[in-house]
């Protein structure tokens, strides 16, 4: 089954006339006021009791849609007229064509959010996403951890995602647990979510990347060596291993409070694997969380290892070259197994 769908049509739409006073737009989007520039002058305001201190929540009209806002530049949208739930984030007028660079060049696939509709403002650009229903992190934090099974399933629609970003010359620098969104109440489909901090190589060939961007927990050793360029599609596989050991054990392979001490973990690259895990799962887990980044398997190569194919009729798993000698894992106990869930 193929995984690319055919990119639906991009509505961009202009919002209300032109007007020479948004300077108050600006001022009231910084303080939690209404999202209103052109509609309306005073927008509805609904008062309601939170813990015993009257607050007002803003909606506002924009185009079609009522807007109420969620966090930082981002809105909870519903079409008033079909009553469909939508995300609107909003951006400088000047700078959403380059926040949005990352969702055209990797075009439509099932498992990546992609762009479904953009007004226009005067110094503002609306722009409308499908609703989810929950991160990943949250999820996995609220079940502890997944068995291999569910694990599984998921996992493979989050390496699908990234190998298509890859293969379309996106770096996503920053991959996380958070980044990924449930497609369906049932929680069983997930799609990649803020590809807005993603890179977009010039030459898709030359992915060497020189920034140090990502989340702590999830960076890699080759970023904090110091490194003055280090391989984006590799730094991304690392931030993969990262998120497969947590959804499997239920917390960081590598964590500390104290950000020097988490460092010096990372950079010796060295975690406990519990004997819960059964061997195809460690198997896989060792051969992504290399610190070489030349040794890391591929996305691509992800895609055709055995635990990832479990339950399908999928292609087995050839080993490409001698980089992976200890595909199977020796059965060695493990002491002093921390079991602490992660934050």
């Amino acid at each position: 089954m193929s995984l690319v769908r055919q990119r639906p049509r991009l509505v961009i739409n202009s919002h209300g006339p032109k007007r020479n006073n948004l300077e108050q737009f600006d001022k009231d989007i910084t303080t939690g006021g209404c999202l209103t520039p052109d509609l309306q002058q005073t927008p509805p305001v609904f008062p309601v009791s939170i813990n015993k201190e009257q607050k007002q929540i803003c909606i506002a009209k924009i185009g079609k849609y009522l807007i109420q806002h969620l966090e930082a530049d981002t809105y909870k949208a519903c079409d008033f007229q079909t009553k469909e739930e939508k995300i609107c984030k909003v951006f400088e007028i000047n700078k959403y064509r380059e926040c949005l660079s990352a969702y055209w060049q990797v075009d439509c696939h099932e498992n990546i959010s992609s762009v479904s509709e953009i007004i226009l403002g005067e110094t503002k650009a609306y722009v409308f996403f499908d609703r989810h229903y929950g991160d990943l992190h949250s999820y996995v934090r609220q079940k502890k951890r997944l068995k291999e099974e569910e694990a599984c399933r998921l996992f493979r629609q989050i390496v699908s995602a990234v190998k298509h970003c890859h293969d379309s010359g996106v770096i996503l620098r920053d991959l996380k647990l958070r980044k990924f969104v449930f497609k369906n109440k049932e929680r069983t489909e997930l799609r990649l979510d803020s590809l807005e901090d993603a890179c977009v190589l010039d030459d898709e060939e030359d992915d060497r990347l020189s920034d140090k961007h990502g989340c702590p927990a999830y960076v890699s050793p080759e970023i904090l060596n110091g490194s003055l360029l280090y391989s984006g599609r590799a730094a991304d596989v690392w931030s993969l291993g990262v998120m497969l050991y947590t959804i499997l054990v239920g917390r960081y392979p590598f964590h500390d409070a104290e950000p020097t001490v988490l460092f010096s973990k990372i950079r010796r690259g060295q975690f406990n694997l519990p004997q819960t895990l059964s061997s195809k799962a460690k198997c896989f887990l060792k051969n992504i969380l290399r610190q070489d980044p030349n040794l890391r398997l591929t996305a691509e190569e992800m895609l055709c290892h055995p635990w990832l194919n479990q339950g399908t009729s999928a292609v087995s798993f050839v080993s490409l070259n001698n980089k992976y000698h200890d595909q199977e894992v020796p059965d060695v106990v493990l002491k002093n197994y921390d079991d602490e869930f992660f934050t």
